[in-house]
């Protein structure tokens, strides 16, 4: 008779199995996702090449051109700027909560933080259109801009950025902080010149993990980035990421077009990827 006691070996055996089981299925789905995104990138990359596409600069499909280095471009833009401005501001509020904010500001604010991860990002962009590209305007251009995705996009980072590096501050181990205070240090010496240092790794993989965030956002960007084939010379200038121009185009594309996006899908594949690596390995150095 099968046990189910808590304890029985043939329970232990089956959550075993079990969790085993739903680990190799994560593995699997991955594993056919990135499948079909190369078979269907396959032609256009064994025809055109992916190197001429990724150096490319000019997307024309009709023309059979596929350069996808202004969407490149496009993209590090705006992860660059919206990193800029979400990182110092994550860096803080996470010392703020983890270290200074008393128990009932703690309880306030970090719900608050955590809560911007559940809005949609179609409202991130509703709210960016409305404000944002108005006043981009004034400064030149028609407000559609790099700098009004990066805004848009910083915000929405944020929630990670604070979460990933306040769990790493708490991290610290506490002997660290009571011997830098024991020697002299002031509380703010001590969060600067140690905390943050003993932290390093686990807030190094915060900014990974919103890049990796920024780098895949699509809809708010596509709604305030004016999405313009051409390479981007300034905050200012329209532009598009890799993520919008398969979300633009996929309803009519056929043939080498349709095998482009799924290129596109590859490239940016394979920034996920990498960063996700790279936050993962950091990570871990911070919790040895």
């Amino acid at each position: 008779m099968l046990s189910l006691r808590p304890n029985g070996h043939l329970t232990d055996q089956t959550w075993r199995w079990t969790i085993f089981l739903c680990g190799l299925s994560g593995i699997l789905v991955l594993a056919l996702v990135i499948i079909f995104i190369l078979r269907e990138a396959w032609p256009v990359i064994t025809e055109v090449g992916l190197w001429d596409m990724v150096s490319g600069t000019v997307w024309r499909p009709g023309r059979g051109e596929f350069g996808l280095l202004p969407f490149i471009v496009g993209t590090l833009y705006v992860t660059a700027l919206a990193l800029l401005m979400a990182v110092p501001i994550g860096i803080f509020c996470a010392i703020f909560l983890a270290e200074v904010a008393p128990q009932r500001v703690r309880q306030v604010v970090r719900p608050g933080v955590e809560l911007l991860v559940g809005i949609p990002s179609v409202v991130y962009g509703l709210v960016g259109l409305v404000l944002l590209v108005p006043q981009i305007g004034k400064l030149g251009g028609y407000g559609d801009s790099i700098l009004a995705g990066a805004i848009v996009v910083s915000v929405m980072v944020l929630p990670t950025i604070v979460s990933v590096s306040e769990d790493s501050i708490r991290a610290v181990p506490r002997a660290y902080k009571e011997g830098a205070l024991a020697l002299g240090s002031t509380r703010w010496q001590m969060m600067w010149h140690v905390v943050l240092p003993a932290a390093r790794s686990g807030i190094l993989a915060a900014m990974v993990l919103g890049m990796g965030r920024a780098i895949g956002e699509t809809m708010a960007v596509y709604m305030v980035m004016g999405n313009s084939l051409a390479m981007p010379n300034s905050p200012l200038d329209a532009a598009r990421t890799l993520t919008t121009t398969p979300a633009l185009e996929v309803k009519y594309a056929a043939g080498l077009h349709w095998n482009a996006l799924f290129a596109d899908g590859v490239v940016l594949l394979i920034f996920i990827l990498a960063l996700n690596s790279i936050a993962m390995v950091l990570r871990r150095r911070q919790f040895r």
